[in-house]
């Protein structure tokens, strides 16, 4: 999603190895679904997790789904498997938890898939701020 990904040895590989395979022990809060072909092995994925948040008019569980990881070798683009493996991760969603909402962020080659699948841009856009950026102290109050 237009970051340097850097190198095979690049330090995040490691790490997120190390948190892929805790992740599949997870049964109830993660799961991923690939597509496999013998001759390239896997092709595709779609992956995602819940997140628990309050519980809301629109959300009774409070739980959320988070959904990434969706790639497919540009070998074997516009298949099917990409929806494949979406399509799975929604059913487990929907059969095996209790999760209300479902979120993820889009590239502009997915975007039709996700459209086709019911996701649409939410009513309050999200924004972001990495933690290790520096930032102006919160405001004071003042007493009256």
């Amino acid at each position: 999603m237009g970051v340097d990904v850097g190198g095979q040895d690049a330090p995040w590989r490691r790490a997120a190895e190390e948190w892929f395979v805790q992740r599949l022990h997870e049964k109830g809060d993660f799961a991923a679904f690939v597509a496999h072909e013998p001759e390239l092995g896997v092709v595709s994925s779609a992956v995602g997790t819940c997140d628990r948040h309050a519980p809301g008019p629109a959300n009774l569980s409070g739980l959320h789904g988070h959904v990434f990881n969706i790639s497919t070798d540009p070998r074997r683009r516009r298949l099917g498997y990409a929806r494949a493996c979406l399509d799975a991760l929604l059913a487990w969603y929907r059969d095996e938890t209790d999760v209300g909402v479902i979120n993820l962020n889009a590239t502009p080659d997915g975007l039709s898939l996700y459209h086709s699948l019911g996701f649409a841009a939410p009513r309050f856009p999200a924004l972001q701020r990495l933690s290790h950026l520096p930032h102006s102290p919160p405001a004071r109050r003042r007493s009256r």
